[in-house]
């Protein structure tokens, strides 16, 4: 790769789309910063509101009573299920241990067995006192008092063991009149999933719902999983499939989303794992309402979903749902066929164009490589070297270009030594010299520009793929996070609190690629281009020192594959001497101009006269 005037062009564009990057992020995080100071104006306000005062405990006492009386009042024919107290009973299989409670005969938590959180403790979703499911029913004749399933316990509990493995568990809520009203929780946990049924079964529904109308109100906390807490909620969104489609929503640039059509499924993706509620016959409309709390609730998005199911008015009524506790594993999400896989970031918003890319190259290859060696780092070295052996046909016309650039050196040096310090008298001669030796000047950039897309592809695939979380790789301990082996006592702006040492190894190989190319380049008068290719490795510390080490350490990978291969194609495999003699060749031969370089020669010729006018008149 050659550093000449035309060449740095691929660097300027690589760093305008990292700025670009930049800038996307920094308005998002400005964004999270803006709704974590309202959030917290808000549980300020709840805090000083719910401040003890003088006398307040008596308040309080007589508070509860009230709420209890109130709750005996509301729950109406289901009267006993308030007075008995909840039970906790778990239920696993390979993947997942949950605790069910009979309180609204719902998940109280799930365990992802083959995950650990940062406490080194099972990965729990739904683990919170703000995840609840629930629904309001009426408790009395003529619609008059209604409840929320969540306040009321399902205190019958049927287990049964099936014959494919499966094990189902029941929680039913009895009416203690006459009208023999019941509600049944079903869950079936099946072996080696994530996916578990859930279906509401009603006796006694066209009274127990206003006109079949079910509100399903899904509350959920997805708490933190990751070491970095910023960049997990900027890898967090709302996802959802209306009407056939697939879409989604960050959930820092907004805070709500109203469903008018049929919704299929609903879901909240963290960085690495997804909760997704589905209705198996579609939610007819809804809405959800998310908010993204302080950091020091360790807590990434708090959201409530409340959607509307239609049922026709009759005696009996079945609600079949499901509900995905697990990894963002693409193959499995893709595996029950319901479009779950375009929830892992493989390419979106700016950067959608990198989807394919990811999704019918880098990942098959990828994943195959790791299937062979067993190491994600090992797999990351042989990908590399994959994709520089695809581009290496471009690689070598590059360097070839730059071959031919350090034969015109001497006869560049003479032009310069001619033409004195008049720049644009030296641009017309110099693009015509290159013309009549058949040189693209712009030849040196293209690997560069080429390596833009592999990037962005690699950032997604790198920042999403869950089998990186936890793998280890030399003193790497988790490949989808930053090696941070230096600790610094307090942030530094831009840097953060740590060093990564493969960060350090992605800038140094690229200062020796900017330092070995320009020693071979033509001397650059224009002190921009001339120092250029040595800023962009300092830009890239400030960029690369918060993202996954898998990406640096395949950067560095990279980039020592390019200098082995500029020292052996310009020592050993291009010869100069052939070169040289190919350039006289083509001089002989008659040029034809293209109409760009018309153009630009009557512009330079254009700008030259005007200031030779110019040097007229001032004398």
């Amino acid at each position: 790769m050659k550093f000449d005037r035309n060449t740095v062009l691929g660097f300027v564009i690589l760093a305008a789309l990292f700025i670009g990057y930049f800038y996307y992020t920094n308005k998002g995080q400005a964004a999270l910063r803006k709704q974590k100071e309202t959030e917290q104006a808000r549980q300020d306000s709840i805090a000083r509101s719910n401040a003890p005062k003088q006398d307040t405990v008596t308040m309080r006492k007589d508070s509860i009573l009230n709420d209890s009386v109130s709750k005996m009042a509301k729950a109406g024919q289901f009267q006993a299920a308030i007075k008995d107290t909840g039970r906790l009973i778990s239920v696993e299989n390979e993947f997942i241990r949950i605790t069910f409670t009979t309180k609204g005969g719902q998940p109280k938590m799930v365990e992802l067995k083959k995950f650990k959180a940062p406490d080194s403790t099972l990965v729990k979703l739904a683990a919170t006192k703000d995840d609840n499911i629930s629904y309001r029913i009426n408790t009395g004749s003529n619609n008059n008092g209604s409840t929320e399933t969540s306040d009321l316990n399902f205190s019958k509990i049927d287990s049964v063991q099936n014959a494919d493995g499966s094990k189902k568990i029941s929680f039913t809520l009895q009416s203690s009149d006459s009208s023999g009203a019941s509600i049944t929780h079903e869950f079936i946990v099946k072996p080696a999933d994530y996916m578990i049924d859930f279906n509401i079964k009603m006796n006694g529904a066209d009274k127990l719902l206003v006109g079949g109308n079910l509100n399903l109100e899904w509350q959920y906390m997805a708490a933190q999983q990751e070491g970095s807490i910023s960049f997990e909620k900027q890898n967090t969104q709302v996802g959802y499939q209306m009407n056939g489609s697939f879409d989604y929503n960050s959930i820092i640039k907004r805070s709500s989303k109203t469903f008018g059509e049929p919704v299929q499924w609903i879901g909240i993706r963290q960085r690495f794992f997804n909760t997704i509620l589905v209705a198996k016959n579609n939610f007819t409309s809804g809405n959800m309402e998310w908010t993204v709390p302080p950091d020091s609730a360790k807590a990434i998005v708090k959201a409530t979903t409340n959607m509307r199911i239609q049922l026709p008015v009759a005696s009996t009524a079945s609600v079949p749902l499901s509900i995905y506790y697990g990894p963002s594993d693409y193959k499995f999400l893709q595996s029950y066929n319901m479009k779950f896989e375009k929830l892992i970031n493989l390419g979106q918003g700016m950067y959608a164009f990198v989807r394919p890319l990811n999704k019918f190259a880098i990942m098959p290859i990828f994943n195959q490589l790791q299937r062979w060696v067993g190491s994600y780092g090992l797999a990351i070295f042989l990908l590399t070297l994959f994709i520089r052996l695809i581009i290496s046909p471009l690689t070598y016309k590059s360097y070839l270009s730059g071959a031919k650039m350090k034969v015109l050196r001497p006869e560049i040096a003479k032009l310069k030594e001619k033409i004195g310090d008049d720049k644009q008298q030296m641009s017309v001669a110099q693009m015509k010299l290159f013309r009549e030796a058949g040189v693209n000047p712009l030849g040196g950039c293209i690997p560069a520009l080429l390596q833009i897309p592999i990037f962005f592809a690699l950032f997604s695939f790198f920042s999403s793929n869950v089998g990186l979380r936890g793998a280890s790789f030399l003193w790497a301990n988790d490949l989808s996070a930053p090696d941070k082996v230096i600790h610094f006592a307090s942030k530094i702006p831009l840097l953060g609190d740590h060093l990564s040492i493969f960060t350090i190894t992605a800038c140094l190989t690229s200062f020796l690629i900017s330092w070995y190319s320009m020693s071979m380049s033509p001397d650059q008068s224009n002190p921009v281009l001339k120092y250029m290719p040595y800023i962009f490795p300092v830009f890239l510390l400030f960029f690369f020192n918060n993202l996954p080490s898998a990406l640096t350490w395949y950067y560095t990978v990279s980039n020592i594959v390019t200098l082995a291969l500029q020292f052996i194609i310009q020592n050993y495999i291009i010869d100069h001497e052939k070169i040289l003699l190919k350039m006289e060749e083509n001089r002989k031969k008659p040029k034809t101009k293209s109409k760009w370089q018309e153009r630009m020669e009557q512009m330079q010729e254009q700008q030259k006269k005007l200031k030779e006018a110019q040097q007229k008149n001032r004398r």
